[in-house]
C-alpha cells in the first residue's frame, strides 16, 4: 500500500485473533481495471514484444493517478499471463501509472459476471476515460 494515501485501512481480525481482509471506508472506491484495450492499445498475448513499446491511453493516466491521488485503491487485472508480469510492471512504471495492485490471467473474452455479497458496480470502457457519473440501466437480478 502507499505511503501517500489518504486513508487508514480499519485492521481486521478473524476469530482466531489473526489478521484477515482490510475494510475499507466507505467513501473508498476499489477499482479493478483492464490493460490492454483499456489503459492501453488491444495487445494480444500473441504479441508480447507489443506490450513495452504500446503508449498509454493519456485520459486513463491522468484519470487514474487522479484516483489513486484522491485514495482510491487501483489493481490492474489483466488477461496477460504470468509470464508477461515483468514487462507489465516495467510499462505501468516506466508511464507513471499509481496502482496497488496486479492481477494476471484474467480468461479472455467479454461475458464478465461478478457476484459478491458487496455491491458491485461495472463500468464498460468505450474509448474515453473521464470522471464516473450516476445512469440509471437494466441489471439482471437474482430471482427473489
Amino acid at each position: 500500500m502507499s505511503e501517500d494515501k489518504k486513508f487508514e485501512l480499519k485492521k481486521a481480525v478473524d476469530q482466531d485473533g489473526q489478521a484477515a481482509s482490510p475494510v475499507l471506508p466507505d467513501e473508498v472506491k476499489n477499482y479493478l481495471i483492464d490493460i490492454d484495450g483499456t489503459v492501453t492499445e488491444d495487445v494480444p498475448n500473441e504479441e508480447p514484444e507489443r506490450m513495452a513499446t504500446c503508449e498509454p491511453f493519456p485520459d486513463a493516466l491522468e484519470t487514474l493517478n487522479k484516483w489513486y491521488d484522491e485514495g482510491h485503491i487501483i489493481t490492474f487485472f489483466t488477461s496477460r499471463t504470468e509470464d508477461h508480469r515483468k514487462v507489465t510492471e516495467a510499462w505501468l512504471n516506466k508511464h507513471g501509472f499509481k496502482y496497488h495492485g496486479l492481477l494476471m490471467g484474467k480468461p479472455r473474452g467479454g461475458n464478465y459476471h461478478w457476484i459478491d455479497n458487496h455491491l458491485v458496480k461495472a463500468t464498460r470502457y468505450k474509448g474515453k476515460f473521464t470522471d464516473l457519473v450516476t445512469a440509471e440501466h437494466e441489471i439482471q437480478v437474482f430471482e427473489d
